[in-house]
């Protein structure tokens, strides 16, 4: 029981709960002025069991080519055995079942349409079948979807309207954030992914192009969060860290992919810094409305 409790934990990748737990408790707060009972449920969702079934998924099924990556085994992605294989994808069904009832219970039509398509990206991105994370720039936009959508479920379970332009502004820095994010990771992997003979948006355009594309769509995020308006406008500056450790890595070649592991170990901890950044301005924002 403890080691089963272990491997789930471990593919859970809770080095990156704050990712998706986030912005949704973010942006409910910022919507609805209040911690409810939604708040609660939905945080919880998305800090442990969303990511269970999102990274427990892409686990089981990526589990032949984890074998021949040696970044798996740790912090950048779980090795999870074939004896833990349907355990894991039951425990990610059974542990999400109540949240995600209670957020469909209660949330109204946008809310659950958003509900909907973020549970299916994250299904669709690595099952058999469908395998979304093999479609070279699905890939990307399915990945950002993944913690954007969090964002957009709390906004419109709150009341948001989503197309206010602001919100708008936000979302779409937020998809280029993730869209950057997903490109830059898929470098380092080129190689190892034409060998196993899996497609990219890394493995399509080359390794340089890839950080090309990364390095603008931080630099355009950047530049759409400044539409917001104070306070928001300043989480820009949080672009600036990213556009310094991709700049480095701009005249990569292929035969050299591996060495963007060094930029992308940071990039993991640079989350951290950016969500210290956004912190600090929702509590400015909500000290002086």
């Amino acid at each position: 029981m403890i080691e089963a409790i272990k491997q789930l934990f471990w593919s859970s990748r809770p080095v990156s709960w704050i990712n998706t737990a986030y912005p949704f408790a973010v942006a409910y707060w910022l919507v609805a002025g209040q911690i409810d009972l939604n708040w609660l449920v939905g945080t919880v969702f998305f800090l442990g069991p969303y990511n269970l079934l999102m990274y427990g998924i892409n686990d089981v099924f990526d589990y032949e080519s984890d074998l021949r990556n040696p970044r798996k085994g740790g912090i950048e992605g779980a090795l999870l055995a074939p004896k833990w294989h349907k355990l894991t994808i039951w425990a990610a069904i059974i542990s999400c079942a109540p949240f995600v009832l209670h957020l469909y219970v209660y949330g109204g039509a946008v809310s659950n349409f958003w509900t909907t398509l973020i549970l299916f990206t994250v299904v669709a991105y690595s099952a058999k079948g469908l395998r979304f994370k093999e479609k070279p720039f699905l890939d990307s936009i399915t990945s950002a979807s993944h913690f954007v959508g969090p964002m957009l479920i709390g906004a419109s379970l709150a009341g948001a309207n989503l197309l206010e332009p602001k919100l708008l502004f936000i979302t779409l820095a937020f998809t280029l954030w993730g869209m950057a994010s997903h490109a830059f990771g898929a470098v380092q992997d080129v190689r190892a992914d034409r060998e196993g003979g899996i497609s990219s948006i890394a493995t399509v355009i080359g390794a340089r192009a890839t950080v090309w594309f990364a390095f603008l769509a931080y630099a355009a995020a950047g530049v759409l969060v400044l539409f917001t308006g104070l306070p928001a406008a300043l989480s820009a500056i949080a672009a600036l860290p990213y556009l310094a450790i991709v700049a480095p890595h701009l005249g990569i070649t292929d035969d050299r992919c591996e060495e963007a592991n060094r930029g992308w170990k940071r990039f993991i901890w640079l989350n951290f810094f950016a969500g210290f950044v956004v912190t600090m301005i929702v509590i400015w924002f909500a000290l002086t409305r």
